[in-house]
């Protein structure tokens, strides 16, 4: 015999609500949000070399732009504290407290020693 699924109130809804009412907020500011008409590049412009010189805010390249480098620093801090935060997962504490890197077997090794498989198999 089946159920009907039941809603439970409480406090772990709040969080739910919470990404809601974000997501309705950042809606908000999205549309209604003016947006200038896009810019396409000049003919026969060296783009690549403009981005860096842009990027450095140098003034020599032939595309306009705004210095990105504040961005490029921002982005390079989060992406290396994503590396770190990956390598830290990515580490396993032993039994005796060692700390081990991932196996690269597939975790066949780390299977056997849980579960005390002989065969290895699934």
């Amino acid at each position: 015999m089946t159920t009907k699924p039941q809603l439970k109130l409480g406090s772990h809804l709040v969080p739910g609500l919470a990404a809601v009412a974000l997501f309705v907020v950042m809606a908000v500011v999205f549309l209604g949000a003016s947006f200038p008409n896009p810019q396409g590049f000049p003919e026969g412009a060296n783009i690549t070399a403009s981005i860096g010189y842009s990027m450095f805010n140098l003034g020599f390249g032939s595309v306009d732009g705004e210095s990105m480098l504040v961005a490029f620093e921002i982005i390079d801090l989060v992406l290396v504290a994503a590396l770190a935060g990956a390598v830290l997962l990515a580490r396993r504490e032993d039994t005796t407290g060692q700390m081990r890197t991932i196996l690269t077997d597939g975790g066949r090794e780390l299977k056997q020693t849980l579960f005390d498989d002989e065969e290895g198999d699934n």
